[in-house]
């Protein structure tokens, strides 16, 4: 368990996390890194306290401070440091000066073999290939028995290869120890493939914290809603609640929406409204008039996902329908967008 309360500069985060991955969501300059140095002991918050197993790293009102190599904190950096002058073998070998020379030897060629390492070991870093190169740089940074695995996302992007050798070397710490793991990420796709949680964070504040699908589910402001990507967000005006019949009616300029009911709101409030695309439901209009929930719309951009068509309209309306579905009506510009009621968010 590592509990981080962290003040200075770059401004305040405090969050706790245990066995499993813990994702650190947020943009460039979110302050994702800075959390992680903090952490390792190679950046000095301005105040503030690390707590790993109920050891104090880091406590700034008493000055304590430990140093890195003796936090036993694993770090996978974003450029996957190794020693270029030694081969794998030597840079596992080398956090391990504390124990004697068997032991040393019998856990590095165990660890070459859990990452598959052992034809490759006599080689430089510059001399095997990038899959290799990045198991290299897990065992080295699990090969100390660190009580937590630090994450730093690559800075530039992998390719598809590479990234399933990633996520497989994640994957085996997070169902084969019991360690914490912090994964700091922009990619949110990340965050639902293998956290358990995660912590949003903005210019060094942490927005809004827990399940991924949670966070997603209900972004708890605007300035979090467009971090997490939502695309349907609308400026909107409650002009009927209902909570005997679980209802209310939303005025988005000339368009009404019947939504479920949102407690806590009053008839008048301004509102932030969004949806998901995927819970939008476009159909062709064919001349069709709009019905209740609905609203024609012009459509200005297709554009082809992994599995889907993603339709963006005039005036911001961006929906998503099925491949097959779209091939049938790509020719059609007039479309019906539907908004089910309960896939309407108030933020």
């Amino acid at each position: 368990m590592i509990q981080v309360r962290l003040a200075g500069h770059g401004g305040d985060v405090e969050f706790q996390a245990a066995s499993g991955i813990t994702a650190l969501f947020g943009p460039s300059g979110a302050g994702k890194t800075r959390i992680l140095d903090a952490i390792a002991g190679f950046a000095a918050p301005g105040s503030g306290r690390i707590i790993l197993d109920d050891e104090i790293l880091y406590d700034g009102a008493s000055g304590v401070s430990l140093p890195a190599r003796r936090r036993r904190c694993g770090y996978v950096a974003r450029d996957w440091a190794l020693f270029p002058h030694l081969n794998l073998h030597d840079n596992l070998l080398f956090p391990l000066t504390r124990l004697g020379r068997l032991e040393r030897y019998r856990q590095v060629k165990e660890t070459l073999e859990r990452f598959h390492l052992q034809d490759v070991a006599s080689r430089r870093p510059a001399d095997v290939s990038l899959a290799e190169r990045l198991r290299a740089t897990f065992a080295r940074a699990l090969i100390g028995e660190p009580r937590i695995l630090l994450v730093d996302e690559p800075a530039s992007g992998l390719d598809v290869g590479l990234r399933a050798e990633w996520l497989a070397a994640l994957r085996l710490v997070r169902d084969e120890t019991d360690l914490p793991v912090l994964l700091a990420t922009r990619d949110l796709d990340l965050c639902f493939e293998l956290a358990g949680s995660m912590h949003l964070l903005h210019n060094g504040r942490i927005l809004q914290s827990g399940a991924p699908r949670a966070v997603l589910d209900q972004p708890v402001t605007v300035e979090a809603a467009r971090l997490l990507g939502v695309r349907n967000l609308f400026q909107a005006e409650i002009v009927a609640l209902d909570p005997g019949r679980n209802t209310s009616r939303l005025r988005l300029e000339e368009l009404e929406l019947t939504g479920r009911y949102f407690p806590g709101h009053l008839r008048g409030d301004r509102v932030w409204v969004c949806v998901e695309p995927g819970r939008l439901r476009a159909t062709p209009q064919n001349g069709a008039k709009p019905q209740a929930n609905q609203a024609a719309a012009r459509l200005e951009r297709a554009s082809e996902m992994p599995r889907v068509v993603r339709l963006e309209f005039v005036g911001g309306i961006v929906a998503e329908v099925p491949r097959h579905e779209f091939e049938r009506q790509k020719d059609n510009k007039e479309w019906l967008v539907e908004f089910p009621p309960d896939a309407l968010r108030v933020l």
